[in-house]
């Protein structure tokens, strides 16, 4: 459809420079210019009925799709805008933070179409522009005159391929088997069983009592996270590494992290999406009153409660952060015969599962008089629902940092949380490390 209206806009233009150059020269059209003129509208004919042909083949999918009793389809429309892969080598982020600072898109055509791609097939317009990638955000200021928030970017002989990263907590739920639907445009209803039909033994002439399913929705509403970084102009003009590549790579890191964080303790209040700690359905393991050591009984027991409602398939594993392990290295699975340590060795360290490592699983939680217990959370990670919709959508202000030269990069972009069965996780979150 793009390459056949593409077309159509050439040949408009094409015969449109032809009368234009008649009229500029004052003259009439020749007959070879007509004639060119003529075959150009014909071609221009021929593309507008192949476009109305597809216009309402494209319009009968939507209706056939309308009428399929599926409620819903977790396999999202691709959210791409038909970029060749020229245009995606060509695109660039810092062009269009600077075409948006300075409001002149010359020389940023090809940014500027993009955005407004994004925009038509979102339905809705961006706060600044929209990057037809998926592109995360950190607040960080970078700037050239301060060497560690910019200044080391900027020399003659800068070893950029040996350029030291931040030390960064590990984004875990993907990597766990997370369930990502991106590319999203309305609101999202997943229908889900939750009762069955009942079984009934009768006589030889009785019937069955009458019993049904029962079914219920699992919805996700875009929420927005956001961030900024604070970017000088010195250090768009003067870095000899990949400024763009930089600041893509760093703030798409914190922003991934964030939701990844939210995935697993998301509150559900103040425009957060809920976590896994704080859906419905999910059993709760407790060790005390205000906390305690984690057991092998307690591992267990994580892996008994999702059992016992037959949830125990799918992409099974532990998660939990570095604190929870290094306890359970020197915690025995017999007090007081063994020394077989809860956590052993191999790709299934915990209670024969994988057991996954982050800094993402909280350590600062409160229970009674217990202070600094952490989690630890058990499950089918298959289960966890996490949605994207749309572009990120980036806002520049080069106003706010003004006096200091420095352009303030905004980003925001919308995500929810859910899961399939709370029964599918189990979690503790009062293990004290200590």
């Amino acid at each position: 459809m793009k390459e056949l209206r593409q077309l159509r806009a050439a040949k408009v233009k094409e015969a449109d420079a032809i009368l234009k150059k008649a009229e500029d020269e004052k003259r009439d059209v020749t007959e070879d210019e007509q004639k060119s003129v003529d075959n150009l509208l014909a071609e221009i004919d021929k593309l507008d009925k192949q476009i109305e042909a597809r216009e309402k083949l494209e319009a009968q999918k939507v209706k056939i799709a309308s009428y399929r009793e599926e409620p819903t389809k977790e396999k999202p429309e691709d959210p791409s805008i038909g970029m060749g892969k020229r245009d995606i080598k060509q695109y660039s982020l810092i062009k269009a933070i600077r075409a948006a600072a300075a409001g002149n898109w010359r020389g940023a055509e090809l940014e500027k179409e993009a955005s407004d791609a994004v925009a038509e097939k979102l339905g809705k317009e961006p706060r600044g522009f929209f990057v037809p990638f998926d592109w995360m955000a950190e607040r960080r200021d970078m700037v050239v005159g301060t060497d560690s928030a910019g200044g080391y970017l900027k020399a003659t002989d800068l070893l950029s391929q040996n350029f030291i990263d931040l030390l960064r907590n590990k984004m875990m739920v993907k990597q766990a088997g997370a369930t990502v639907l991106a590319g999203l445009v309305g609101d999202i209803a997943i229908p889900r069983q939750s009762g069955g039909g009942t079984a009934y033994w009768v006589a030889e002439s009785g019937a069955p009592t009458e019993s049904s399913q029962t079914l219920e929705q699992v919805t996700m509403l875009p929420k927005s996270v956001g961030a900024y970084t604070d970017i000088s102009r010195k250090l768009l003009k003067q870095s000899s590494i990949d400024i763009e590549a930089f600041v893509r790579n760093d703030l798409a890191t914190v922003l991934a992290l964030e939701i990844d964080r939210a995935a697993l303790h998301g509150s559900g209040a103040s425009n957060q999406p809920t976590g896994v700690q704080n859906q419905s359905g999910v059993a709760t393991v407790a060790i005390g009153d205000n906390g305690g050591a984690p057991t092998w009984a307690n591992i267990v027991q994580l892996e008994t409660e999702i059992s016992q409602d037959n949830a125990d398939i799918g992409s099974l594993a532990y998660m939990t952060n570095a604190k929870v392990r290094g306890k359970l290295k020197v915690t025995f699975k017999n007090a007081t015969y063994g020394d077989i340590p809860a956590w052993g060795e191999g790709k299934a360290p915990l209670n024969g599962y994988p057991a996954l490592v982050t800094n993402q699983v909280a350590s600062n939680l409160a229970k009674g008089t217990g202070t600094n217990l952490s989690a630890i959370f058990f499950g089918n990670w298959r289960d966890l629902i996490i949605g994207q919709w749309g572009s990120l959508d980036v806002l520049v202000d080069p106003y706010t940092g003004g006096t200091s030269g420095t352009v303030r990069v905004i980003v925001f972009q919308d995500v929810d949380i859910a899961v399939r069965h709370g029964e599918s996780f189990s979690m503790i979150v009062d293990a004290d490390t200590t």
